[in-house]
């Protein structure tokens, strides 16, 4: 099955698809957000109706109920394609991920199906000004008022919530109980009165990240997933699924930051003779195959059922040590000439090299991925926890200040 699948994918993808170049990394300002999104839309609705989307999903929730041998072919036969539906990554491999895991029937039949055809983006709400690396410090409340919630605070770093239709959003529910506690995962229309999203600029000039604010929102009693003042629970499958689908994510061939590309260029700029920008491009294609091989085992693991846990932090940071060092890799093949090469394809790379220091922040800190690989995967001894059994409303943490 799996190969009359891969051999099905091979030819959509070819009559589909265009195959990723260098410089397709760079973004296209020349179309507006609506078309973007438009056009991704319109993508992920013909890559459902082909079977290609939530391809180990239950069929009765949009997906296409197969194995994770379809899911792998699938990964491999894509990987080198520029598919354009990227603003549907963190909604179906997050909240989607999480709302099938612990979302109750009325959810998944509601949110999943509609995700899946690319009819409605989602995004993750989870860090705070004052509550980054450490989530369970975060303000955003949620008051029970009769049948609903009133939702007011802060998020901060939220990818594409510009676009989104829909988002996961962690609030405490009860400040009494301690910072692990008393917190509770809502679904929260993006588009609801009192809800304000602010574009953040980054270092490459552009703005994939927002902030959104969020000012006596209305939320109905269904909307919570999971448990109520359980949301650290439903925050782990979350953040679980996150560090697996970022550390996972890889790196195709014809990326701005991998090994083909930074060798052609290499051998472009006569480079290859330099024994020192040789090394680090061996270096460059071993990490790279390594980290290529780990997220395939994590793949495979999760999909056969055996999920991979903490390992998941692993691939996170594997990955995100990976794009750092290629980003030093690049700046050293183009060394002083940088200043006099001008071409689209440096446009993309000197954006990807300016970028990817953010890729050990985003999705959780390298420090937090090494402390949870020493604790939860070596055994280690875990940090003292002295704030652990304290309510949080008597805590000094964040931006909250005790009188």
């Amino acid at each position: 099955m799996s190969e009359d699948f891969r051999a099905r994918a091979r030819a959509w993808l070819a009559a589909n698809a265009s195959r990723r170049t260098a410089s397709e990394d760079a973004e296209d300002d020349s179309r507006s957000e609506s078309e973007v999104i438009a056009e991704q839309k319109a993508f992920q609705a013909r890559l459902h109706d082909a079977g290609f989307a939530g391809i180990t999903w239950p069929v009765q929730y949009g997906g296409q109920g197969l194995t994770g041998a379809e899911q792998i072919a699938w990964s491999q036969e894509s990987r080198d394609y520029d598919l354009p539906n990227g603003a549907f990554f963190i909604g179906l491999s997050m909240p989607g991920n999480t709302i099938l895991e612990v979302g109750t029937e009325e959810q998944k039949s509601r949110y999943l199906p509609k995700m899946l055809r690319g009819e409605e983006i989602w995004c993750q709400l989870f860090s705070e000004p004052g509550a980054g690396s450490d989530v369970a410090s975060l303000q955003t409340s949620a008051v029970r008022d009769g049948d609903e919630w009133v939702l007011n605070g802060q998020k901060v770093w939220t990818s594409g919530a510009q676009f989104s239709d829909y988002g996961a959003i962690l609030a405490r529910t009860d400040p009494a109980q301690p910072k692990h506690n008393g917190i509770t995962m809502f679904i929260v229309d993006m588009h609801a009165p009192g809800v304000t999203v602010r574009p953040l600029k980054v270092a490459t000039g552009h703005s994939p990240f927002n902030e959104v604010f969020f000012d006596n929102v209305r939320l109905p009693a269904d909307a919570v997933i999971g448990e109520v003042n359980q949301g650290w629970a439903a925050a782990v499958v979350m953040l679980r699924h996150e560090r697996i689908a970022i550390g996972t994510m890889g790196s195709s061939r014809g990326s701005s930051l991998g090994y083909d590309s930074l060798r052609d260029l290499a051998a472009g700029l006569g480079r290859t003779s330099d024994q020192g920008v040789r090394r680090e491009l061996a270096e460059l294609y071993a990490r790279g195959r390594a980290v290529a091989l780990f997220a395939l085992l994590l793949r495979q693991e999760t999909q056969a059922g055996k999920l991979p846990g903490a390992r998941g932090s692993v691939a996170k940071l594997a990955g995100s040590d990976y794009a750092r060092f290629a980003g030093n890799v690049a700046a050293d093949v183009l060394g002083d000439q940088i200043a006099g090469f001008d071409s689209a394809e440096l446009e993309a790379l000197t954006t990807s090299i300016v970028a990817a220091p953010g890729s050990a922040i985003a999705g959780g800190t390298s420090e937090i991925q090494r402390n949870i690989i020493g604790e939860r995967v070596l055994g280690l001894a875990k940090d003292p926890g002295v704030d652990r059994a304290t309510p949080f409303n008597q805590l000094r943490v964040g931006t909250q200040r005790q009188s």
